[in-house]
């Protein structure tokens, strides 16, 4: 497996790592839970995953080396609305049933995450990453001609940062590197 998929994958969990961290963290607080080395052990390893998921969502948005191809759009349609809602049930969903100071709410909270993990890479469903969203980013189907190389109208998924306005100008750069997605500025 790609480690830039699965730290992409990482990423979008960020949301759910963060409030798992708070709960059992207000829990100690209120001396609801102890720290023995159960709730030790899951606070280094969700810390240790928002971590890597940050890392992978600025390796996508920031740190790729390819170079900007200047694109027309003729076409777009905003995506991110429905898939967003799905997973923020799940992570209500996580933060506040798993008890996860209990070892077998940890072990199933593992392999849930994991089983996911392996649909999320498998099918490519990077353009659901609410952490993305969170940070203003919205996922677009575009139709669009590549102005470096006139193949005709292609069809990809992009991430833009706000919202894409058409009204202006259609001129846009993308990296289209990315086998699933690709970001795209106006420069």
């Amino acid at each position: 497996m790609n480690i830039k998929k699965i730290l992409l994958y990482l990423s979008a969990f960020v949301p759910l790592y963060f409030l798992v961290m708070i709960k059992i963290i207000i829990d100690i607080i209120n001396n609801n839970l102890s720290l023995n080395v159960l709730n030790s052990f899951t606070l280094l390893l969700l810390s240790i995953l928002i971590v890597l998921g940050i890392i992978g969502a600025i390796k996508s948005i920031k740190h790729d080396e390819t170079k900007s191809t200047k694109i027309k759009i003729v076409r777009k349609n905003c995506i991110t609305e429905q898939y967003f809602l799905g997973y923020f049930s799940l992570f209500v969903l996580f933060a506040l049933s798993f008890e996860l100071e209990r070892v077998s709410m940890f072990i199933v909270f593992t392999i849930v995450i994991v089983l996911i993990g392996i649909v999320y890479v498998k099918n490519d469903l990077f353009y659901i990453n609410p952490l993305l969203n969170i940070l203003g980013y919205n996922f677009y189907d575009i139709t669009f001609i590549n102005l470096e190389n006139n193949k005709g109208e292609q069809n990809a998924k992009f991430f833009y940062k706000g919202t894409l306005d058409l009204s202006r100008n259609n001129i846009f750069y993308a990296k289209l590197s990315h086998e699933n997605f690709s970001m795209i500025e106006q420069k």
